[in-house]
């Protein structure tokens, strides 16, 4: 069975800084119409930094959930950005950690049933340090945990954030 739903119109009824909301109705596979509500992203990169046994990860208030979270470095990709320069951009400017040379990981999609977003998400390999620039309006710290202890976090809840996860994850699985 062909499971592709055509979109017969569309309208945009937001369209902000980061993202744009979309209204679109579409013909299900079955003939049926129905509508779909999409925030549209020009996506983002993460990056994972480990340094001797170590995951550098940034804490700061997420707004949109109320609290402060753990995650690892990461930002959006300005229109045409590459991922590759996006994800030393963000853990140059939040870390002061300038890669000179990036793996990419993998490619994930934080939540399919409304977004477009793409978060790339890369490893470091050479680095060298220097100076933290965060944007204007941004407060993080950073801290080094121990691998052990970020799967404890991850296990119990302290850290939710799906890039994280997927990156720690995916760097003990391999990837």
């Amino acid at each position: 069975m062909n499971f592709e739903e055509k979109k017969l119109e569309g309208k945009t009824v937001f369209s902000g800084k980061i993202l744009s909301v979309d209204v679109d109705k579409v013909e299900l596979p079955d003939g049926r119409e129905s509508f779909r509500e999409c925030i549209r992203h020009h996506g983002g990169a993460a990056v994972l930094f480990i340094e001797d046994g170590k995951v550098l990860l940034v804490k700061q208030y997420r707004y949109v959930y109320g609290k402060e979270i753990y995650e690892i470095p990461a930002g959006k990709l300005e229109v045409g950005e590459p991922p590759e320069k996006a994800a030393a951009r963000e853990l140059n400017e939040e870390t002061g950690i300038v890669a000179e040379e990036l793996v990419r990981m993998f490619c994930l999609y934080p939540s399919p049933g409304y977004t477009d977003e793409v978060i790339h998400v890369f490893r470091v390999g050479k680095y060298r340090k220097a100076e933290q620039k965060l944007d204007e309006g941004e407060f993080l710290d950073i801290e080094f945990k121990e691998i052990g202890e970020v799967l404890e976090m991850i296990e119990d809840g302290r850290i939710c954030d799906a890039k994280t996860v997927a990156a720690v994850y995916g760097y003990l699985g391999g990837c």
